[in-house]
């Protein structure tokens, strides 16, 4: 799973200024299977082979997508797993767009992605989809992702993709195992040209452990090296579970923890819970997939009651739940670390984001109001 930036903001998606969190959320992530043909070493989801026989079937979910039609989340991310290993997963996307809900798109690089038609996922309504590269070559990507052939296969979904007028975004997990690729992996995305590039710092949950993400002295170097390409390279640049790109861009471009961000486009301060949620192949929600605390199933609430409402998502909302440096951050507001890493690292999805090595100038915390929530409710 992995965040979609809008595309230009469509009719119908708001602007990044003064987004009501408390209303609903920006990105919201609908993991439609868990089904998948890869074998991914990261893998959020520990993805299996078969679909789940408790998946939302196609009743229920023709009746979850009415109640975001209703809703209204800005963007909806059909992903997995291989959401393509449903065979209605198009249909999905076509209720969805009837809806008026913009709708992106996950699929995985097998040959499932390449036996599908793509100018029939642009036409089915998909706003944008979603390709990861996580190797700068066949070699690497093919040994993360666990299946020969990966890398040609994804190379060949960029070039269809293209071809077929469908914006594309490219999306890389940047771990200790690769990180050394850095530089390759930019000069892969001027080669490809995506509409997107974004960096996903790798979060300790499913098959990802807390030895597998990158030293932060190395996270903040990169981040640096990132923030010279916005507004400047063909393609825009963003990072999912890595929200301290915002403060190093602010830093670099000029800005500072009360002024715009700019070149930034995502609303000010999402993250996990605020303004992300995320919806299981079985129905049952949290604040992000990478956050695997459940504060319930839309077979049984709207989805709209558990995040306006549940008192996890009520604080991970709220800035000064935060604790450690990042409770002491001036950039806290627009930044506030992973809380999804927090959880990964500690149990404790409000305390300081371990990927971060800033030192905040503010001396001290505000009283955190998040111990009742130190571990999952």
């Amino acid at each position: 799973m992995r965040a979609i930036a809008p595309a230009h903001h469509p009719a119908g998606i708001p602007g990044a200024d003064d987004y009501d969190f408390d209303a609903r959320p920006f990105l919201l992530f609908w993991e439609i299977t868990r089904a998948c043909a890869l074998a991914c070493s990261h893998c959020r989801a520990t993805a299996q082979p078969k679909r789940h026989p408790l998946e939302l079937d196609a009743a229920e979910s023709m009746r979850l997508i009415r109640q975001l039609g209703g809703w209204k989340p800005p963007m909806l991310i059909l992903t997995g797993g291989d959401p393509l290993m449903r065979r209605d997963a198009l249909d999905l996307v076509r209720a969805a767009t009837a809806e008026g809900l913009h709708v992106g798109l996950s699929p995985s690089g097998t040959p499932r992605l390449l036996n599908t038609d793509f100018s029939e996922i642009k036409a089915a309504g998909v706003q944008r989809m979603s390709l990861s590269l996580d190797g700068a070559s066949r070699e690497t990507h093919d040994a993360f992702r666990g299946v020969p052939g990966t890398f040609d296969r994804t190379i060949e979904a960029v070039r269809r993709a293209h071809d077929a007028g469908l914006s594309l975004q490219i999306n890389t997990t940047l771990t200790r195992g690769n990180v050394g690729e850095y530089e390759a992996f930019k000069r892969l995305m001027f080669e490809l040209k995506p509409a997107m590039w974004s960096v996903f710092l790798l979060v300790p949950t499913g098959r990802a452990g807390l030895d597998d993400l990158p030293d932060a002295a190395d996270i903040e170097r990169i981040f640096e090296d990132m923030a010279g390409l916005v507004g400047k390279a063909p393609f825009a640049v963003k990072t999912t579970e890595g929200h301290h790109f915002r403060r190093v861009v602010m830093q670099k471009l000029g800005g500072g923890a009360s002024r715009p961000r700019p070149g930034m486009r995502s609303p000010l301060g999402i993250r996990d819970g605020r303004g992300v949620m995320f919806i299981s192949h079985t129905g049952e929600v949290s604040p992000s997939g990478f956050l695997p605390v459940v504060c319930g199933n839309v077979r049984k609430r709207h989805p709209a009651d558990i995040y306006q409402n549940h008192p996890y998502f009520v604080a991970l909302r709220d800035h000064d739940s935060l604790e450690g440096k990042c409770g002491a951050c001036e950039f806290r507001k627009v930044c506030g670390g992973s809380r999804s890493r927090a959880f990964g690292a500690t149990g404790n999805a409000f305390a300081e984001d371990p990927a971060c090595l800033y030192q905040p100038n503010r001396k001290s915390a505000p009283t955190s109001r998040s111990k009742r929530f130190a571990t999952a409710p």
